[in-house]
């Protein structure tokens, strides 16, 4: 069954909460993410989100068409914070109460990111929404969310993916005989250098020993499920016991 963690951080991407659409946000798919949360919200898990913004903007792609990396970068917090509201607006129609705080100054809809009162509002049982990643050019918003996660002393990072159930020793959309993980350790993820996400978010949280889980949000109850500790995707560890390297 597994047990519920007390406070997880998600990490979803842009492109999760485009569904089957090109570019942009897909209503149904923002609804059934604000369910799932809600719903592990009610049974007791202090939940925070960190949505990135690639489906609006990718600075760094971006910047590659002329533009300077450090204003590309910009926009794209600009854009996580459009996915923020959206989220937002999803989750109180769910009757959960929700903070939205962000690492630019945006006070005409959200609070300043404060480390104390988001972990306050966690306490008080609300869901807190991190939005425009760090607030600094040249980092990703997987940065953002291992930082985050740190900060507030989430239990686990859950690392929400769009069409890839968890971590492969090569592209699974490139070789159809890739291989899952189904634990390994932080340090493997990085000399092997697989897809988790960037090395400074993974440095991060090897540093600070906090478990990665990596799985597919499409499955039903996905997010539901990681948060409420059931075995979902591939678990990323620091603990060599915990964290060997085996594949499914």
């Amino acid at each position: 069954m597994g047990t519920p963690y007390r406070r997880a951080l998600v990490k979803l991407s842009g492109e999760a909460l485009m569904g089957d659409r090109a570019f942009g946000i897909d209503p149904d798919t923002v609804r059934d993410l604000a369910r799932q949360v809600s719903r592990a919200s009610a049974e007791g898990v202090e939940v925070a989100v960190v949505a990135g913004g690639g489906n609006f903007w990718r600075g760094s792609v971006v910047a590659e068409t002329g533009m300077d990396r450090a204003t590309a970068d910009y926009a794209g917090m600009l854009a996580t914070v459009m996915n923020a509201l959206a989220l937002q607006d999803a989750l109180e129609k769910q009757h959960t109460v929700v903070r939205m705080q962000t690492a630019m100054a945006i006070t005409s809809v959200a609070e300043p990111y404060i480390r104390r009162r988001a972990m306050r509002h966690l306490e008080k049982g609300r869901v807190v929404l991190f939005a425009a990643g760090t607030g600094n050019p040249f980092m990703t918003t997987d940065t953002a969310a291992a930082l985050r996660a740190i900060e507030v002393e989430a239990e686990v990072l859950l690392m929400a993916k769009s069409g890839v159930d968890g971590v492969y020793d090569s592209d699974p959309r490139k070789n159809p005989g890739a291989q899952r993980f189904e634990h390994l350790t932080h340090l493997d993820a990085i000399r092997r250098q697989l897809q988790v996400m960037d090395q400074t978010a993974m440095a991060l949280c090897n540093e600070h020993k906090l478990p990665i889980v990596v799985f597919d949000m499409a499955a039903p109850d996905a997010v539901y499920n990681a948060l409420m500790g059931k075995a979902v995707g591939t678990r990323v560890t620091t603990d060599e016991g915990s964290g060997d390297e085996s594949l499914l």
